[in-house]
């Protein structure tokens, strides 16, 4: 694992499928450039709202509070871009949404939950195959999408890619 030094910060007018599109190419390219001939997988994951507002990683618990008070008891969308390139070349990218309904929740459950750090450095403040697990009512779509990572995505992505080095990867168990 070869993590990217890359600004995870969201442009003016861009919608959240736009930017994890953007910031996904942009971490593989930036990996990718230290691995030149070498397969890159990157990801970027973002909580929306149908109005187009958009949840990225707290930047502080206090942050991590706010995010899970503007989610309780709402439906949400959580949108995953993948891609994955070989340098040099513009890789191949599939993008996954799913929409998660939120429980409400209580002060005391926003306080007790931020305060086991888990929201730390998660898109919506949560982490749905951890702790915050117990205030899902429902998803809609790919539970691995609304962790971060697509499973059937970056399969797909492997298997499509042609090279005989990946091939067994993608039928591989984890």
């Amino acid at each position: 694992m070869d993590p990217a030094s890359v600004e995870e910060e969201l442009r003016n007018g861009e919608t959240a499928r736009e930017a994890v599109s953007r910031l996904a190419a942009e971490k593989a390219a930036d990996v990718a450039a230290r691995h030149p001939g070498g397969w890159v997988l990157a990801a970027d994951t973002l909580v929306f709202f149908p109005d187009g507002a958009i949840l990225g990683k707290p930047r502080d618990d206090a942050d991590a509070a706010r995010m899970l008070r503007e989610i309780a008891g709402k439906e949400h969308g959580v949108v995953t871009a993948v891609r994955l390139l070989r340098s040099p070349g513009t890789g191949s990218e599939m993008v996954e949404e799913s929409r998660v309904r939120m429980a409400p929740l209580s002060e005391e459950e926003i306080r007790w939950y931020v305060a086991t750090g888990e929201p730390r450095d998660k898109a919506g403040a949560y982490a749905v195959q951890g702790r915050g697990a117990r205030f899902i009512e429902a998803i809609a779509g790919s539970y691995s999408n609304v962790m971060g990572l697509p499973a059937r995505a970056v399969y797909c992505l492997l298997r499509d890619a042609r090279d005989p080095a990946l091939a067994p990867l993608a039928l591989s168990s984890p």
